[in-house]
């Protein structure tokens, strides 16, 4: 299999679009993006948004390729997901798969969490170069390339009226639909608003550039890790601190992987946090100052949200998992013009 990268085409936040006999609407899946590159014979390869080689980490994907889809050279835009107990799709489920290495491991993992991938575009199929076709052909070519299987699925896409799939997404608890363009071409990496992405509630990537000592069970370990995202100059803005939503097995897994990244000072370039821990200790009823640390800003995690405040900080937000397939360059403020 010869080796080249796709950089996913991106989703801009926004609401239903004012046109929607013009857009088709799908399910916004609470996976892992990917890239899908299947040579005839069946051969696999799986590559994250930020160009990381995945495909070792789901055997159960790379062993289920679809004998219809083995019969072609194809490169497919999807969704890595795990379901919950409801049969929804869960990232923190999701979090026990990603970014393992030991192959045992890995095994014991798929038997326990096995993954589906969502294809929901279709870039290339036997040498020809489909992304400057419109949306509407792309998805007929490859609902046409194989049928639904257990770990391998085309998602149905609905063209008009969003309003009653975000409603109905809502009601099971999803996290939103994603709306296309029905003209649309694929464009690599761009987020120019063909492609939009409307969310029940904010939810996003930051950076983390720090964390603070935590009170009562969690003294002296993490209490709250320090957020940020880049401006349009590429500068690290501070976004306030998330101390909820954390499970102890992932603070113990975050402090591990944390420890090796600290510094002395702080890496956020725009509002620091150096007059935030007043405000943060009488808001948490604190009876200790509170203790930064600093690390270097190389990490991301997902966070879930009601809106950012005037002064460009999180409101009630809550720990969703790590994002190993994000590059923390590309994390910007998601809802910023």
């Amino acid at each position: 299999m010869t080796t080249r990268h796709v950089q996913p085409m991106l989703a801009k936040l926004a609401d239903l679009p004012a046109d929607p006999d013009n857009w088709a609407f799908e399910v916004k899946w609470d996976g892992m993006r990917a890239i899908a590159f299947v040579s005839a014979g069946g051969e696999l390869r799986l590559e994250t948004r930020n160009l990381n080689d995945v495909t070792a980490q789901y055997p159960d994907l790379t062993s289920s390729v679809p004998a219809a889809l083995a019969r072609h050279d194809a490169i497919l835009d999807g969704e890595v997901i795990a379901v919950d107990e409801h049969g929804r799709p869960s990232f923190q489920q999701l979090q026990s798969r990603m970014g393992l290495s030991n192959d045992a491991t890995i095994r014991t993992r798929a038997k326990a969490t096995p993954v589906q991938f969502m294809a929901f575009d279709l870039l290339e199929l036997d040498g020809r170069d489909l992304r400057a076709e419109p949306y509407l052909e792309r998805r007929r070519l490859l609902r046409a390339l194989f049928r639904d299987t257990a770990r391998w699925r085309v998602p149905a896409h609905h063209v008009g009226d969003g309003e009653s799939l975000l409603a109905a997404i809502v009601e099971q608890g999803m996290e939103g639909v994603v709306a296309k363009r029905l003209d649309s071409p694929y464009r690599e990496r761009q987020r120019g608003g063909d492609w939009r992405k409307v969310k029940r509630q904010q939810r996003q990537e930051f950076v983390i550039g720090g964390w603070t000592e935590g009170d009562g069970r969690r003294a002296g370990g993490i209490g709250s890790l320090l957020l940020g995202y880049h401006d349009g100059d590429g500068r690290l803005q501070f976004a306030g601190g998330v101390g909820t939503g954390f499970s102890d097995r992932a603070l113990a897994d975050i402090a591990t992987q944390l420890a090796p990244l600290e510094q002395a000072g702080t890496p956020f370039e725009v509002g620091a946090p150096g007059s935030a821990p007043g405000k943060w200790q009488a808001m948490r009823g604190r009876t200790q100052p509170l203790v930064a640390h600093y690390v270097r800003p190389e990490l991301v995690c997902e966070v879930e949200f009601t809106e950012f405040t005037r002064d460009g900080t999180l409101r009630h937000p809550s720990y969703q998992g790590m994002r190993t397939d994000k590059d923390p360059a590309d994390v910007v403020r998601e809802d910023a013009p």
